[in-house]
This record gives structure tokens, sequence and C-alpha cells, in this order.
């Protein structure tokens, strides 16, 4: 499997500095501050970004744990929120919220319920998260 990386440059202190973030893949390059990571300000923040890996993450896992199970999503959708908090004078990641729609045909609530939290225990970012709260909301669209 391949290692994949990630960059990021910081220029002066913390709250007037600013710095870019980039993905080795190129992808993705954005510019982060400190307005955009801890007030309103523009620009992406690396919560938001480790919310992308792990809704790009469970999405995938849902799928290969629906297929092992004999479904086939026509979409999964999923959003992470991912929450920040003080912590005496620093901050830590204190939860990652999943909110997951699922479009899968001949699957019931139940099982598509249990299919999503065994995802959500074996995505490999959620995974890494495991000091983290992980909570997740699932729902089955039936239409």
């Amino acid at each position: 499997m391949p290692t994949r990386n990630a960059h990021a440059r910081w220029e002066g202190s913390l709250k007037q500095g600013k710095g870019a973030l980039d993905v080795g893949s190129g992808a993705f390059k954005g510019a982060y501050s400190f307005a955009s990571r801890f007030e309103a300000g523009g620009g992406t923040n690396p919560e938001e970004l480790l919310g992308a890996a792990h809704a790009g993450c469970f999405a995938m896992a849902l799928s290969l744990v629906l297929g092992e199970a004999g479904f086939t999503a026509e979409y999964v959708d999923v959003t992470a929120e991912v929450t920040l908090v003080q912590q005496g004078k620093g901050f830590r990641i204190s939860r990652s919220q999943l909110k997951c729609e699922g479009k899968v045909p001949h699957i019931d609530r139940t099982t598509f319920m249990q299919l999503a939290e065994t995802a959500k225990k074996t995505c490999p970012v959620s995974q890494a998260l495991a000091g983290v709260e992980i909570t997740l909301e699932a729902t089955l669209v039936v239409r």
C-alpha cells in the first residue's frame, strides 16, 4: 500500500501569521490562518480537512461492507463535523460526527444501520481517531 503525504507551511506569529496546506497528489491546495481555524475567517483549517478525510473514508468503508453483504448503494452521502475544543492552554479535537444518507436498493433500515455501524468501526480514519468520540447519524433513503 502506498504512503500518502501532505504539506503545511506557516509564516509569522500564531494570530497574525498565515499558512498554506497542500496534498502530495496536487489535488488540493488551500490557505489557512488563525481566523479560519478559530474564528469565522476565510480559508480552510486542519479540522475541516480531517472531516473531509473521515467523510471520504467512511463513505468508502460503508460501500465495502454493503458490497460484502450483497448490496450496492446508488449513493452514500456523508458529512463529518469535527469539533475543536479548548483544553487548558491548548486545544484538542473532541468529536467527529458522521452524518450519512444512503440510497441502497433492497435493504431494510435495520440492516443498513448495522452495516453503517460496522463501517464506522472499521474505517481506517475512524481507527486513527480512536481517542475521539465518533457519532453516527445514518438515514436510509427510500423512494
